[in-house]
Order: C-alpha cells, then sequence, then structure tokens
C-alpha cells in the first residue's frame, strides 16, 4: 500500500491549557516497529483522562474538579495516571477505530485491512497482570489524534460490526472502564447499582453494562438528561444531586456504587449503601478530595475497590458485547480533528449526553 510518509495530528506539547494542542499539517507518519500494526484512523473518541493528563490534573498538587484548563500548580514528578512524567510533544487520543493498513515485523500480513478498535492498555508480554509495568495508549505513547498510528498487534482487536467509525470509536476508553469497575465490584443480578453522573460516557456505558449483568440500575443525571438516559434503560432515574438522597431513593437498597463523580456529594454516596455494600471508582470529576467519615466505612462493612488497570480479558469481552449487540454506543457529536479545541471545549462544558469523537 502506498502510504504517505507525514500526517495531520492535533500534538499537545505540554501540560497546560487548551492552547498546548497544536495543529499541524505535515508531522512524521509513524512506521510499526516489530510485533506492532499500523492503522489508518478512521474515528478517534474523547475522554477526561486526555483532559486530565493535558492539564495535569492527576496530579496531587491539584485538588480542584476537573475544568480541562490549566492549574496555578502541577507538580512535574506526578502528572500523570501513571504518577510518573510524559515525554513531549505527544500524540493524545485512546479510542481509535480504524483500519490496519501495516504491519511490523512478526505480525501476520493477513491482518492488513482488518477493521480494528484499541485496547488501551500496554502490558508488558512477558508480564501482563503486573499492573506496574502498563502503560495507556495517547499517554505513554502516541494515540489517535491523528490520521495514522501505531500500536502492539495485541492491543488492536479485531471487530465485526454495522456501526460506523464514530460509533465504535465510543467504545475502548469509557466501556471498558465501566465494565473494569463492575468486574472488580463483583456486580450481578442480586445487586442494586446507584450510578451518579449517568449521562456521561462512562455513567452511560455503566448504566448498560449493569444491566446487562441483571443488576437493578438507578442512574443519576441532571433532568435535563432524563430524556437521554432512559434510553440506556435504568430503572430509575434521579436528580443528579437530590438534598436528600435517602428518601430520593424510597425502598431501594443499594448494594453498589459505581462512580466516576466524587466532589463535595460524595458522603451522601456512601450514606446509602447497604451494610456489606461495595463501592467501586474510577474517577472524581467533581472533585478527587472528599470527607470521608471511616465509621460509616468500618461499622457497615463496606468494601472499596479502586479501578484504573482493568484485567486483561475486560476488552476480549466488550468486543463480543458490540458484536452481540448487547450494548450500543452513544454519540452526542462528532468534530473534525483539526477542531479538537471546540471538541474537548464541548466535551469539558459536560451539556452533552454520552461521547464525543472527532474524525481525521
Amino acid at each position: 500500500m502506498n502510504l504517505p510518509n507525514t500526517m495531520r495530528a492535533m500534538v499537545t506539547m505540554g501540560h497546560g491549557d487548551l492552547d498546548q494542542m497544536v495543529w499541524h499539517e505535515d508531522w512524521l507518519r509513524p512506521t510499526p516497529g516489530a510485533d506492532e500494526v499500523l492503522i489508518r484512523v478512521g474515528a478517534c473518541g474523547l475522554n477526561n483522562t486526555d483532559v486530565n493528563t493535558r492539564s495535569g490534573w492527576y496530579s496531587k498538587t491539584v485538588s480542584d474538579a476537573t475544568t480541562g484548563g490549566a492549574f496555578e500548580t502541577v507538580g512535574q514528578d506526578d502528572p500523570t495516571w501513571g504518577g510518573a512524567p510524559l515525554t513531549f510533544p505527544r500524540i493524545q487520543g485512546a479510542d481509535v477505530c480504524g483500519e490496519i493498513v501495516d504491519v511490523g515485523e512478526g505480525v501476520d500480513a493477513e491482518r492488513i485491512g482488518q477493521r480494528v478498535i484499541t485496547d488501551c492498555w500496554l502490558r508488558d508480554p512477558a508480564d501482563v497482570l503486573n499492573k506496574d509495568k502498563t502503560g495507556y495508549f495517547g499517554s505513554e505513547r502516541d494515540g489517535g489524534f491523528a490520521e495514522f498510528t501505531t500500536i502492539p498487534a495485541r492491543n488492536a482487536l479485531a471487530v465485526n460490526s454495522p456501526l460506523s467509525d464514530a460509533e465504535l470509536a465510543t467504545f475502548s476508553c469509557s466501556y471498558s472502564t465501566a465494565e473494569g469497575m463492575l468486574t472488580r465490584a463483583r456486580v450481578s443480578n442480586s445487586d442494586t447499582v446507584l450510578i451518579p453522573g449517568a449521562s456521561g460516557g462512562v455513567g452511560g456505558a455503566l448504566v448498560q453494562l449493569a444491566n446487562r449483568r441483571g443488576a437493578r440500575v438507578i442512574a443519576m443525571a441532571s433532568e435535563a438528561k432524563h430524556a437521554d438516559v432512559a434510553q440506556l434503560g435504568p430503572d430509575h432515574i434521579l436528580p443528579r444531586a437530590p438534598a436528600d438522597l435517602r428518601h430520593a431513593l424510597g425502598d431501594e437498597k443499594i448494594t453498589v456504587v459505581a462512580d466516576v463523580v466524587g466532589g463535595p456529594y460524595w458522603p451522601n454516596l456512601i450514606d446509602v449503601l447497604e451494610r456489606g455494600g461495595r463501592y467501586t471508582c474510577s474517577g472524581a470529576i467533581a472533585g478527587p478530595i472528599v470527607e470521608f467519615d471511616l465509621r460509616t466505612f468500618y461499622l457497615r462493612d463496606l468494601t472499596f475497590t479502586g479501578s484504573t488497570v482493568i484485567d486483561p480479558e475486560v476488552m476480549q469481552n466488550l468486543v463480543k458485547y458490540i458484536e452481540a449487540d448487547q450494548v450500543k454506543p452513544v454519540l452526542a457529536a462528532t468534530y473534525p480533528l483539526k477542531d479538537l479545541k471546540e471538541a474537548q471545549t464541548e466535551f469539558i462544558a459536560k451539556k452533552h449526553t454520552g461521547n464525543i469523537v472527532v474524525l481525521p
């Protein structure tokens, strides 16, 4: 295949505000190394990880909610999800759907032409379960905010689906994050799951995937988005932050809280958990610093699980769910890749339901 030597790409030059993302018309196209594939990007989804990494929000010097802008002080020793500095320039973007157009040494050429989505977790092939040896696509290596990208062949998962590239680009990060949370919290058909932020990418995925497990699902979202959230199939929908959550829940007995919101409202979520309940978390967009009463934690025999690095089988299972039409995309909007700053501004504003995607 005759491939260009350069490509268009949105390149992040350092931590800070949106101006750190710089558009390039002639960025050098990557070449796949051994055991890697080259993907022509059809679409790439946006996620909080992109915003948090660019802004430096992961640093413990930052205690504010996710804003998407520059913070006054960002520690340079721990500004990313893994607690280690990134190298710049960096092409971000994890949720790629595209076509394999070239392969490196050791990869079967029969893979050329495959339609794929990305498994974003980069693992040591000799020690795949070691969480300390993981990286993230679009963070520890260049990602999909470009016309082409390379990735280890094992991270390019073939998918057979009638969905568009933009629709398939909504799944990799948000849905694998949600499925990882539910897996770690051992959610089953005997649970009632409370989901704050149910209108977001991960929140909406949690609703669908908890439903798939047969759990009863209580969604929380701003009332303007209730009609959209209802399309995802929760059993009940509450306002985003009821003044009296216990009263709003009525007779519902919450056994699991699946949370990516955090912030000042957080104690209310913990207070409604049943004895022996589980809290699982993979985000804190409303703020990472919360008020925590240890008595509630230990007197009710609660279990808390953080969820970042997912189990290896989660993405493989997710592809099966997609192909079996057991989950559906929630595509809020698409933008040209060149307009990524505008797309990310809308994403940060959180006025949408579902996922936003850019198209090269």
